[in-house]
């Protein structure tokens, strides 16, 4: 086990020096900045626990060696004690296989109607209803920021902020942690509202999750690559929804991202919160970047840079949920559209835990 902490010395000490960061109060002034090494000091927490445990056992072990060679009546005890040394050693292997850094962030998290037409508006609001019972679960706060619905209800687009209420002392228990995985295209096979003959459809929806940026500092954003325009907000069917011209669309030249907001009442709100989605797409457009660079050795296989991939499938006429990445099947599709969402998410951790592992492994 030595050889795999050689390296280990350098985070202890990092994890020392933000705490002490953290206990200086004016390091909280700037929240985004807290937030930030709070996030990295909560990595850090799992390895540094890990380690100390590991330590502990290990010393017990060698103490129990030395008791045993002097008292043969001590042997007895020595296979608990090189079990819980050898549980220990594994535990910190597993935590200081490289992690997403990003597992304690917040999310913004947006559905889109894709083909199906109303039917696919519908399942795209169902699927927001999902998210937000399955962080109503996890006790998470969701605000919608954006919305257009259709005409029966649906949503043609919506974007809705999930957040951590504190920052997660375990970073695998963020919201980007769980989340991530939900990106691509989510397929619906049921008999639509709109369709007379019972004739079973088949539609779909997008999501899109993005990590939020909560230090405005860590993604510069140059005034001058923005384009701003200002318009009348619009509901369902086109209609005016105010006389005032309130909502605000942004567009970053460099990169072409665009990002419209109409639901606040004012203009300032509006592009208070276009801003945040821009920088939430900018930090994903540069994370999908080094992503691309990466070899496909080290991408993950569950979650895909490709949003355009088909997901998971939900089947109504079978009671059915499937996640075509990680072969997760089920037939509790009402409990799930209810926020039942865990079992299918852990399938997608698991599977992703399991390839990094896997590669750590392989040296790679």
């Amino acid at each position: 086990m030595s050889e795999d902490v050689a390296g280990i010395e350098p985070l202890l000490t990092e994890h020392a020096e933000i705490e002490r960061a953290l206990a200086d109060p004016a390091v909280h002034a700037d929240a985004g900045r807290a937030r930030t090494l709070g996030r990295r000091y909560a990595e850090l927490g799992r390895i540094v626990h890990a380690y100390r445990a590991w330590q502990e056992a290990d010393g017990d072990l060698t103490a129990g060696r030395e008791l045993a060679a002097a008292d043969e009546p001590f042997a007895e005890e020595l296979p608990a004690l090189e079990a819980a040394a050898e549980e220990a050693a594994e535990t910190l292997r597993r935590v200081l296989v490289p992690t997403d850094p990003d597992d304690a962030r917040d999310v913004i998290l947006e559905v889109k109607a894709g083909e199906g037409g109303e039917e696919s508006a519908l399942f795209a609001g169902d699927l927001l209803r999902m998210y937000l019972r399955f962080a109503e679960r996890q006790g998470w706060a969701a605000q919608i920021i954006t919305a257009t619905e259709s005409d029966l209800g649906g949503y043609k687009d919506v974007s809705v902020a999930i957040k951590t209420k504190g920052v997660p002392q375990d970073p695998t228990e963020g919201v980007w942690a769980h989340l991530k995985y939900e990106g691509g295209v989510h397929r619906v096979q049921r008999v639509p509202v709109t369709e007379s003959q019972g004739r079973i459809h088949t539609s779909a929806a997008g999501v899109l999750v993005l990590p939020e940026v909560d230090d405005p500092g860590e993604v510069e954003i140059d005034p001058n690559d923005l384009r701003i325009d200002v318009y009348r907000s619009s509901g369902p069917g086109g209609q005016s929804v105010n006389t005032t011209d309130s909502a605000v669309r942004i567009t970053h030249e460099p990169t072409g991202i665009v990002v419209s907001m109409q639901n606040e009442k004012s203009q300032l709100q509006n592009r208070e919160q276009a801003m945040r989605v821009l920088r939430a797409r900018l930090l994903a457009a540069r994370q999908e970047e080094a992503a691309a660079a990466a070899s496909e050795q080290r991408r993950s296989q569950v979650r895909t840079v490709d949003r355009s991939e088909r997901i998971r499938t939900y089947n109504f006429p079978e009671n059915r949920i499937a996640d075509h990445r990680t072969g997760y099947k089920a037939y509790n599709l009402e409990a799930v559209l209810d926020g039942d969402l865990g079992p299918v998410i852990a399938s997608a951790v698991e599977m992703d835990e399991a390839e990094r592992l896997a590669a750590a492994a392989a040296g790679q």
